[in-house]
Order: structure tokens, then sequence, then C-alpha cells
């Protein structure tokens, strides 16, 4: 039987969209497919949760500033490098697909030591580390480097090009027409209601959290507000919410149930990771980004909010007061054209399925 690994982690954004990619895959051919992550942290629950084969390994964050850290992790990207190598030669696959991040450049470089097949997948904008890193062993065979954006090319050097084709990001099929009926059945919200749904990610965004409660006393009269404020964040949010008699709807953190709270939400608020960006566009939401900035981060978000902004699908929170914010959301809750032509726009950038093209991709490179 077809063999394929896939490998990435780190964050929740760099491993449903590789799930997604893999059910496509099997949905194709009768294949096995099993993961490389990280040792410790999310990865194994939410790939074995999936069905998945899962293999840890130890992981070294890469940085690109100096850091003490970094000695520490010198060692453990080596010992992932091994460790990979020793799973590949044993398991066999005909192809590695990653999905970026750190804990995915020991097995691509493990993958081309033994001749397997890389296919790298970058999500953002601009490619990261880890990407840049992982596409020197893409660029060998049948390998290939796949992005979201088709100017995503132009950060990558002359020679390594021709090996670059630009799909989309892939996104769980459950957001692509799901049943607004049941998200609102979910919220307890009448048909009526016209709902906000902000996005803080899986682990919230405390300043992202504090902009909605300065501005919860205007945004509750257009919206029912429903807010994923991340599991350490939602026992402040939840004092608030008995004030605001069903308007306010704080939740920790929805996991089955988004696709179709998503679908049933009019406008979207949130950060501009690659996931997000990307689900909202696959149901054809309107958006307002706040992307994350800072020493934290190295301006990923802000590039994919500007690129969807350029498209027609995103208006961008420029600053962090309150009053801007609540202006965006109130300024769009007033103008249905508005709101119409950014949805129209999300589609457009959405509609381009890149779950089946890389399934297709990734199949096409190993059989």
């Amino acid at each position: 039987m077809l063999t394929i690994a896939f490998a990435g982690g780190g964050t929740g954004g760099h491993i449903y969209p590789g799930l997604a990619v893999a059910s496509r895959v099997k949905e194709k051919t009768p294949c096995r497919i099993f993961w490389i992550g990280a040792a410790y942290g999310m990865d194994r629950s939410i790939v074995e949760g999936a069905g998945l084969e899962f293999y840890g390994i130890p992981a070294g964050k890469l940085r690109r500033n100096f850091s003490f850290k970094n000695f520490g992790d010198a060692f453990r990207v080596i010992a992932g490098f091994f460790a990979a190598k020793k799973i590949l030669k044993k398991e066999k696959p005909l192809l590695l697909f990653s999905k970026g991040g750190f804990v995915s450049v020991p097995p691509c470089a493990a993958a081309a030591a033994l001749g397997i097949t890389v296919i790298t997948h970058e999500s953002d904008f601009s490619p990261g580390l880890a990407t840049r890193l992982n596409a020197r062993f893409a660029c060998k065979g049948k390998g290939r480097i796949i992005t979201a954006y088709e100017k995503t090319a132009s950060y990558f050097p002359r020679r390594r090009r021709e090996k670059i084709t630009a799909l989309g990001n892939p996104v769980r099929p459950e957001f692509r027409g799901a049943d607004p009926a049941k998200g609102r059945a979910f919220l307890g919200v009448g048909e009526t209601e016209r709902i906000l749904l902000v996005l803080g990610g899986s682990q919230g965004a405390r300043e992202l959290n504090e902009l909605v409660y300065a501005s919860l006393d205007a945004l509750t009269v257009p919206y029912v507000v429903v807010h994923q404020t991340g599991a350490g964040n939602n026992g402040e949010a939840l004092s608030r919410a008995a004030r605001y008699k069903g308007r306010y709807k704080p939740f920790a953190y929805i996991n089955e149930e988004m696709p179709c709270v998503l679908a049933a939400a009019e406008l979207v608020a949130g950060r501009s990771g690659a996931g997000t960006v990307w689900e909202c566009a696959a149901a054809g939401k309107a958006m307002v980004l706040a992307p994350l900035t800072g020493s934290g981060t190295r301006g990923d978000q802000s590039e994919n909010a500007r690129c969807f902004a350029g498209l027609g699908a995103a208006l961008v929170l420029e600053s962090g007061e309150s009053g801007a914010f609540t202006a965006l959301i109130l300024s769009l809750a007033g103008d249905e054209a508005k709101r119409n032509a950014m949805s129209a726009a999300a589609f457009r950038i959405g509609e381009r399925d890149a779950r089946v093209l890389i399934a297709d991709a990734i199949l096409e490179a190993a059989l």
C-alpha cells in the first residue's frame, strides 16, 4: 500500500490544514498516512484524534534573533533529525508533505537525506524560516514548494521559483456549505438576530479581548456578539455576559461547531493568522482584521491582513484603540452594500479548494 508521511505542528494552524489535505488524499487513493510532529504539546492529541498514526520527535524552535535558548534548541533540532530519519527508514514513505512549523524542518531534512520526495506548503504571504529551510529539500526531484499566494514566489531565490506553485490554503471541508441554522441553534440565537463573531485564536488574544470588552456597549446594539476568548480568558468574559442579557456570548473555544457558527455570522472580527482568514474566505465572510504586531511576530499577520484588504475582503484595524475598533464594526453594520461586496470578494479568494489541489499534487508526485 502507498505510504505517505506528513510533518508539521507546534500550533493548530499548522496541523488542521494538513489534516484536511490528508483526508482528501485518503478519499482519492487507498493509502497509509502517518504524521511526524513534536513529542510534546498539542500535536499528538489533534493528529490521533483525526485517526492518523503519530510519531513524536524532539523539536527545537527556530529563531532569527539571538537567544540563549538557541543553543539548547540546536541540539533538539539535531536530535529531531536523527529521530525522523529513523522513523522514515523504518516506515519507507514515498513522499513527505510538510505543513510547516519549526518541527517540520528535521523530517524534511531527513527525507531529503534518504532520497524521499519532499513537498512543502507555506500558508502566509511571506515564507517563514521553516519554509525557507524546507524549500532546499523540496527542490530535489519531484519535490515542490506550494504557496497560498502567487506573490509569495518573489520572496524565494530565482533558482527555486520553477518549483513553486500557488494553490491557496487548505481548509477543512466542513467550512464550505456549513449550515447557519445549526450555528444559530448552538448559540441560542434567533433567525432575525445579526451575529458578530470575534475570533482570538485557540489560545485567545488578550489585546483583542480588551478591545471587545471596551466596545460591548456599542456593538451589542446591532449585533449579538459571539466571542471566542481563549481558554485562559473566559472567566472575565463570563463575568460581563450577564449585563448584556444574551447579546454577548463568550466561549473559551468553539471546536466542532465552528463551521456552522461562522456560517451564521454576518461579520467576523479577529486576528489575521492564515487559518482565520482562509476559513472566513471559504465561508464568504467580510472581515475586520486586527493583526498581531510587535516583537512576538515576524509580521506575517500584517501581510495577510493587507493582502485580504487589498482584494476587498477585509478592513484592517490600524490602531489598538477601542474607538477605532468600534467605528470599523459599526461602519460595516450600517452599510449592507459594503458588507455584501466584501463577502463576495472573500468568496472569490476562497472558492478554489486548495485541499483538493494540494492532495492532487501530492498523489501526482508520489505515484
